[in-house]
């Protein structure tokens, strides 16, 4: 079972590129002589604390004398942050000492000897853990090549050593893939940036010292030291007087500030009422607006019902006047006799009382008082009085029983509908007065309207329903003109 070699920082596998597989010796050698030399002892366990403890005082004896020196000088005009300073005493030491300042992974993860040297040994136990890893993908190697050894696994091995080297003499685990590495040099990059920044502050630091070093070595005169003693005071005076200034106008603003929060306070208040103000006329505006709204469908909806009722003639409901046949109706009532249809007295006498009804009807509505007659309307059993004269009264209903007195009741019957004839020419008459645009189309002259006469005696019954047509034709002409809206 083989395993390829993986990335120190990922974990991926790798596929090691073609000309490090057929890397020549020359080229390995050219390739080990470039690396940096190694800083770190073959003895790990001889570094004792004691060097981190004097590379540390060093560093702080160094730090202590840069600062002495700058505030020795009285200005400087680039200033260093504490980091820079640190990292120019790590790398500025005195002459006099000499060391390295080793990480604590080079420290505590030095490779044993005998892993370079040797092939198939075992790892030291003070090894690394990014060596750890490099030296089990060489076992693994060195191992496959002794079961089964070929030019391959000599090129492998070979660029396991090379990762190897490249590990212990840098601070980067090797191998790396091609995202890691492009992560690494831009972290590089950084730094380096970084680091010429730092370079650049030294410098003009540097420069600084320079120049304070000099105008030091000039000296000034006693005369010019007093002047410059007297210029600060008047400077401090000065400032003293501004900073007093500051502080009234601190006072001030902190007075207005307080004044301002009691307003700002006051206007929150106001404008949680107002909020609240509004929120109740809001509420009360959808009321009202609910309101109107539910009052205008009401009117719009009363509105329909007038229109309605106002196109709705309730005296052609109560007074419905059509025809069946040869004959004449009202209210479904047949008013009239034939031979082959044989109607009964009751609902003619029944139609002669709608008839009645009807004519007293318009007549009240167009305010219209008969000279000679008075209607009065019963029904089945409606009469009609004479108001002149002997004042009689007649029957408008007629009988069939067969006995003496039926040609004396047919007789006033008779009388009762040349009355109604009568009182119906009067009306007609008065309307045409009122509207000479109405148009009758039969007229009435005594017993007859048209050309038939109303009397039931000595008249064939066809005719006498003819005649009896013609006078539901004139009422309902008067029903319509009384019912217009011009007119009554």
């Amino acid at each position: 079972m083989s395993f390829g070699p993986v990335c120190q920082q990922c974990k991926e596998p790798l596929q090691i590129d073609a000309s490090l597989v057929d890397l020549a010796p020359s080229a390995y050698d050219m390739i080990v002589a470039t690396l940096p030399s190694s800083s770190i002892p073959t003895k790990p366990s001889k570094i004792s604390e004691r060097s981190i403890s004097e590379q540390t005082s060093a560093s702080k004896a160094l730090q202590q004398h840069a600062k002495s020196s700058f505030l020795s000088n009285k200005s400087v005009s680039t200033p260093l942050s504490p980091r820079a300073q640190g990292k120019q005493a790590q790398r500025a030491p005195p002459p006099t000492e000499s060391f390295v300042l080793l990480q604590d992974s080079v420290i505590h993860n030095i490779p044993s000897p005998s892993l370079v040297s040797k092939r198939g040994t075992s790892k030291s136990s003070t090894s690394a853990p990014k060596d750890n890893r490099v030296d089990e993908n060489t076992n693994r190697l060195v191992e496959q090549d002794q079961t089964n050894p070929s030019p391959l696994s000599h090129h492998l091995r070979s660029t396991a050593r090379l990762f190897n080297l490249l590990s212990t003499r840098t601070e980067i685990d090797h191998p790396l893939c091609a995202e890691c590495t492009q992560i690494l040099l831009t972290n590089l990059q950084k730094k380096l940036d970084e680091t010429k920044k730092e370079r650049d502050g030294y410098i003009a630091f540097e420069k600084e010292v320079r120049k304070e070093r000099e105008r030091e070595s000039q000296g000034i005169s006693k005369e010019e030291a007093e002047r410059k003693i007297e210029k600060l005071k008047q400077e401090e005076d000065t400032a003293i007087e501004q900073l007093k200034e500051a502080e009234r106008e601190r006072e001030q603003l902190d007075f207005e500030l307080r004044q301002l929060e009691l307003s700002e306070r006051a206007l929150e208040a106001e404008e949680a009422e107002f909020w609240r103000t509004y929120n109740d006329h809001t509420l009360g505006a959808e009321q009202q607006v609910s309101q109107l709204a539910s009052l205008r469908a009401a009117y719009a909806a009363g509105v329909a019902t007038l229109e309605k009722l106002e196109r709705t003639n309730v005296y052609n409901d109560a007074f419905c006047i059509g025809h069946d046949g040869v004959f004449g109706t009202i209210n479904g009532l047949r008013l009239g006799r034939v031979p082959g249809v044989p109607v009964e007295w009751a609902e003619i006498n029944a139609a002669w009382g709608q008839t009645l009804l009807l004519l007293y009807t318009i007549a009240r509505k167009l305010d219209y008082t008969f000279e000679n007659h008075r209607l009065v309307p019963m029904g089945s059993f409606s009469r009609i009085e004479k108001t002149t004269g002997d004042k009689a009264n007649y029957e408008l209903y007629g009988s069939g029983d067969l006995h003496f007195g039926r040609l004396l009741h047919n007789r006033r019957f008779d009388i009762a509908m040349v009355a109604f004839l009568d009182c119906l020419k009067h009306l007609m008459e008065h309307i045409k007065s009122q509207d000479p645009g109405v148009d009758f189309p039969h007229q009435i002259s005594r017993d007859k309207i048209g050309d038939v006469s109303i009397k039931l005696q000595f008249n064939q019954e066809e005719a006498w329903t003819r005649s009896l047509r013609h006078v539901l034709l004139a009422l309902k002409i008067c029903l319509k003109w009384a019912t217009n809206g011009a007119n009554g």
